[in-house]
This record gives structure tokens, sequence and C-alpha cells, in this order.
């Protein structure tokens, strides 16, 4: 039973119309999705709001202990992903200061979501590693290839394990910092007319976020955020730091820089964030004119393998028909 039922997996007709199934339906779904998706930006700014009483509570917390208490603010965590993170001590293992700025980077600033990803870390391996051995040992695939070549593959899937939260945290990072790079040089023009007309950089900013809420979500949450940092933390460039240490961009940092140094020496603000503006635009539009000068050769094996058979078909095919129909 055992060898009929591996033989129908590993049919290669099987095989086929089972991935012709998965791409027609994921076919189907990419363009179904956009239709019945709601915009959640409500929601995202309504947790984010939340922000604003645990910053309170834990500045509070922090006033009247001395020693600091390890109570944690968020009553919403997994007891037990927390318990499995203690037992095997993965803080100590896995956790580092890039791992935390990385996951806040991501949008994932919850003491929840730190033990989410440990636990990840820790139990995909062993996930991988028995689907693994399980296609190549209890389904004989790669048995021609050796022993030797059946263990690495093993290996390296189980290792791939290891290493696919850090994949999933990355692109997450990075869809992040693409949609706060592309609204920040409008961020700062708003922040600069705010400025200009008197507003203070914490009032600039809450107007910056309900602007530019549905254009980019991710930069309205950390201006937010900031906001609320700025209202409660005892030191100011504390708060302006993290906004930089969150979003882990360039364009930020150099903006950051630009508050902190007003604020200690009493320059003006306008002219920097005038002259940062700019610069955002213009790296911006690099950025644009890269992947434009990018697209051809990107183009040509795409047009060799697709296009040019079906150009030839088009053009060759009645030629071809009338010669058959004659000889």
């Amino acid at each position: 039973m055992s060898a009929e039922l591996a033989a129908k997996i590993t049919d290669p007709a099987m095989l086929v119309a089972v991935l012709v199934a998965i791409a027609v339906f994921a076919t189907f779904y990419t363009l179904a999705v956009p239709f019945f998706e709601r915009g959640d930006l409500n929601k995202r700014m309504k947790a984010v709001s939340t922000e604003r009483e645990q910053i309170r509570a834990r500045e509070r917390a922090r006033m009247n202990s001395d020693t600091g208490s390890k109570a944690t603010l968020r009553s919403q965590n997994n007891q037990s992903v927390r318990q499995i993170v203690e037992r095997f001590n993965l803080r100590k293992a896995l956790v580092d200061e890039n791992t935390v700025n990385k996951l806040r980077a991501a949008g994932l600033r919850s003491e929840n979501a730190l033990n989410t990803f440990l636990v990840a870390r820790f139990l995909l391996p062993f996930v991988f590693l028995a689907a693994a051995a399980f296609w190549v040992y209890g389904l004989g695939n790669l048995a021609s290839r050796g022993p030797a070549v059946q263990f690495l593959a093993v290996i390296g899937i189980a290792y791939l394990g290891f290493y696919a939260p850090n994949i999933y945290i990355s692109n997450r990072m990075s869809k992040r910092q693409h949609s706060i790079k592309r609204a920040w040089p409008d961020a700062l023009d708003l922040m600069l007319i705010c400025v200009e007309s008197g507003i203070s950089i914490e009032a600039a900013m809450r107007r910056v976020s309900e602007e530019l809420g549905e254009q980019s979500p991710p930069l309205a949450e950390e201006m937010v955020l900031t906001t609320a940092e700025l209202s409660f933390l005892p030191d100011r460039r504390v708060a302006l730091e993290n906004l930089a240490t969150r979003t882990q961009i360039d364009l930020v940092r150099s903006v950051i820089q630009a508050l902190i140094q007003a604020d200690r020496y009493g320059t003006p603000v306008a002219t920097a964030l005038r002259v940062l503006a700019q610069e955002g635009r213009d790296e911006r539009m690099n950025e644009a004119e890269k992947k434009a000068a990018a697209l051809p050769p990107k183009l040509t094996v795409p047009m060799i393998l697709f296009f040019l058979p079906v150009l030839i078909a088009v053009i060759l095919g009645p030629a071809g028909i009338q010669v058959a129909d004659r000889f």
C-alpha cells in the first residue's frame, strides 16, 4: 500500500497536475484578493494608539520601582510560547540587539512577537527535518543519488527551517521600509509646512500621521508612536532616536539627527527639513531611474522564451499550413 501511494505521489503526471492546480488557484487568488480586501488602517492606528497608555504605564512603573520589575505590560502574551522560551533559555541563545531592531523595523514591537519568533526558530528546524526525512527516506526520493546526497538534502532543508523566520522578517522589514521611503519626502514637506506655520514637532507629526495614513500606514504608525514617546519620555532625544532605530532607514536617521541638533542648539528646523525633503525626492527618483534602466535586460529572457515563439508561430503558421496543403 505504501509503495502504491509513493508511486502515485512521485508520478510525474500527478506532480504536474498538482502544480498546475496550485498555479491556477494562486492566479485566481491573486486576482480576487484585492476586491475583498478591507482597509485596516483604523484598526492599525487604534493598535498603535494604545502605545501611549503603555508608555505611560511603563514610565510610572520605572519611576516607582528602584530595581525594575519584570512584569510585562502586555497581558495578551501567549503563555505557552513564553514558557518554551524561558525553559530553553532561547533569549540568551538567539536574541541580540540586531534581532530586536529587525523585529521593530518589521512592525513587531510586542513581547509576544519576540517570543513567537524565538519559538519558530527553535521548532521549525525539527519540523523541516522531519518533513525532509519523510520525503527522502519514507517516499524513496533521491535514492539514485546515494546516501550522502540524501543526508545532505535532509540537513540542508533543516538548515533552511532555522533561517525561515529570518527570511520572513527580512521580507516584511523591506516592504515596510519601502512604504516609508516612498512617503517620507511628502511627510517632510507636510512637517515643513506645519513647522513654518508655528506648530510644534509633536503636533506636526500627529498631523502627518493623519494625512499620510492612507498612503503609508507604517509611516503613520511610527509617527503616532513617536508622538506618544515625545509626550511621555523624559528625554526628547531618546524618542527621536527610537524612531530611527525602529525604521532603520538612512533618510529617517538624517532627519532625526537634524531635529536633535535643532533641539539642542536652537537652530531653525525649516531649512534642514526643506533640504532633506529635496534629498529624499532625488533619491526616490534615482531609484526609479535605476529600476527603469534595469528593465530591458530583465525583459530579454522572457521575450526570447515567450514572445518570440508565439510571434514566429503567428508569422510562419499560415505559410506552413499552405505548404503542408500543397505537398
